[in-house]
């Protein structure tokens, strides 16, 4: 997690910085679903590498974003779910697929 003095000063850019890759986006759509576990992301998100979605989702986790809960069973399960921080993010992303279909629909 980026210390208050490391963060852009534009609250835009902050946002940008912590959400803004592809599939950081694609993993919040995801969760805000359901808690999932890393394979079915991994399955879910076509495309995305096994590096890429680890790294995503450590630094997801770093930021206060997402939780992740290991069950202590044998094989062990883990599963990924927003945090109340990310919860807050709902009204932005119900935002951005508003628009998204806004736009589809003047193509």
């Amino acid at each position: 997690m980026l210390t208050k003095e490391e963060m852009p000063a534009c609250p835009v850019a902050t946002t940008v910085q912590i959400i803004g890759s592809k599939w950081k986006l694609l993993i919040m759509r995801n969760l805000m679903q359901r808690p999932w576990r890393f394979n079915e992301l991994r399955k879910d998100l076509e495309g995305i590498s096994q590096k890429v979605l680890t790294d995503s989702l450590r630094s997801m986790e770093s930021d206060g974003i997402i939780t992740r809960t290991v069950y202590p069973e044998v094989p062990p399960r883990v599963e990924y779910a927003l945090s109340a921080l990310g919860e807050s993010m709902r009204p932005i992303m119900d935002a951005m697929e508003e628009w998204g279909r806004n736009y589809k629909k003047q193509l």
